[in-house]
């Protein structure tokens, strides 16, 4: 699996934790390019939103402006392999700004969860067997942790890499499907 770009700024980061960002940059990641135009329509925003977080999204690195198609200026990726926003001891302000979007991205995967369940009655059997939502609760070390946090990012890629990217790779039938976990040790008690 090709690595991601870990992303420790926090003015960087920052520039993430908007929702309508989060959702451009998701869609604009499984798309080859699009205008403001398209975006607004796949992300129901208007297209002068739509226009200024992608001008966000520029600014910050996480996209770039496409050739021009005529009068239509496009835009794409250019994190094609993802980012890993990690925070980092050498860099003040990084572990708040990653805890606030963070935060973010764990109330949009849960909405996102939430429409699944509601539309799981209707549903085929397979799909909804083949779901699932599981916690567990275990004692390890900051360096196991560690490790299964970074086996974690790198399941998805080993089962599906290149799905995304290529549709040719994708099995009769297939859909797009998410893999959400959180890895964290239990908060300290606050005295």
């Amino acid at each position: 699996m090709p690595d991601m770009e870990t992303i420790s700024n926090p003015e960087r980061i920052r520039a993430l934790a908007h929702p309508t960002r989060l959702a451009l940059l998701d869609y604009l990641e499984r798309t080859d390019e699009a205008t403001a135009t398209e975006c607004a329509a796949a992300v129901g925003e208007s297209v002068a939103s739509c226009s200024f977080h992608l001008h966000m999204l520029a600014k910050y690195d996480f996209i770039e402006a496409a050739p021009r198609r005529g009068r239509e200026r496009p835009w794409r990726s250019i994190v094609p392999n993802g980012i890993d926003v990690r925070p980092s001891e050498s860099v003040p302000g990084s572990r708040r700004a990653v805890a606030e979007l963070a935060g973010m991205e764990v109330l949009r995967q849960a909405e996102r969860l939430r429409a699944y369940l509601a539309t799981m009655p209707t549903e085929a059997e397979e799909w909804v067997q083949a779901s699932t939502i599981t916690s567990s609760t275990f004692w390890a070390t900051s360096d196991e942790l560690g490790a299964l946090s970074k086996h974690m990012q790198n399941v998805a890629a080993e089962w599906f890499g290149g799905r995304e990217a290529d549709p040719s790779k994708r099995p009769d039938g297939a859909r797009r499907s998410h893999l959400f976990a959180g890895v964290n040790p239990e908060p300290k008690a606050v005295a």
